[in-house]
């Protein structure tokens, strides 16, 4: 068994979570590869191992899924060092109007799934007085979001979540995260049916350039990060102006 730490990372097939697969094995850590598609998650393994020479396990798993979570643990039958929760999709369309069964499927995995696997994983994390979890949230995490009040709601979630944690297990060893993105043109807004509506202008970067902030800041401790000048502004809106201005301007963004 390879004395290297393990990293476990959902939603490694592509976009932010395939770029802190390859920052990870870049610190050394070998790889568990979550994500519904294997065929993706396999070439993934295939080109970190050749590239950074460490392991990389796939896990051909839909979180989502009853039982998913407890499906995935099963498999892994050695101690996580880290876990990176990144599995998730978003819905852009009215609340009235989307289908019941999407909703409940985003939360299901966006909050239910992320919720289960950071309970399972943390007082393992807390016995041994080392380890870490970074929850990928969004800059959607500090504000309503008409036109997309579930996924907004969610991510609002997972950063609320995430910053109680951490202050839980300050000064035991374990690091808590959430790193929270603005724009990235990725195969995210494809499922969500946000198009290009939002991943054009000044605030979008890259997934790999998100994924490298956030490794780094995580690895360093810190519990909120917010990549980019123009996103950490935008996350400093709901402290200068009413909530409804925020509400009425982001549903006219949105409106798509």
């Amino acid at each position: 068994m390879s004395d290297r730490p393990l990293a476990v990372i959902t939603g490694a097939s592509g976009g932010i979570g395939l770029e802190l697969a390859r920052c990870a094995a870049a610190d050394g850590f070998d790889l568990v590869l979550v994500s519904r598609r294997r065929e993706a998650l396999e070439a993934v393994a295939g080109e970190i191992q050749s590239r950074y020479r460490v392991s990389a396990a796939v896990i051909a798993e839909d979180l989502g899924q009853p039982g998913g979570p407890a499906r995935m643990l099963a498999q892994i039958e050695r101690p996580i060092e880290v876990l990176v929760n990144n599995a998730g999709f978003g819905i852009w369309e009215s609340f009235a109007e989307s289908d019941a069964e999407e909703i409940d499927a985003l939360v299901a995995l966006n909050v239910a799934a992320l919720t289960t696997l950071t309970r399972a994983v943390l007082p393992q994390m807390i016995e041994r007085r080392s380890g870490g979890i970074l929850n990928v949230a969004s800059v959607a995490g500090f504000m309503p979001g008409p036109h997309a009040a579930a996924y907004y709601a969610s991510k609002n979630y997972v950063l609320a979540l995430s910053e109680g944690i951490a202050q839980e297990v300050d000064y035991l060893g374990v690091t808590v995260s959430a790193l929270c993105p603005g724009p990235v043109a990725t195969g995210f807004q494809d499922r969500s049916g946000q198009g290009e509506s939002l991943v054009k202008g000044p605030l979008v970067m890259q997934a790999d350039e998100v994924a490298r902030t956030g490794w780094k800041l995580f690895r360093g401790g810190r519990r909120v990060i917010v990549p980019g000048f123009g996103n950490k502004a935008l996350t400093q809106l709901p402290r200068i102006a009413p909530r409804g201005v925020i509400t009425r301007m982001l549903a006219r963004i949105q409106d798509i």
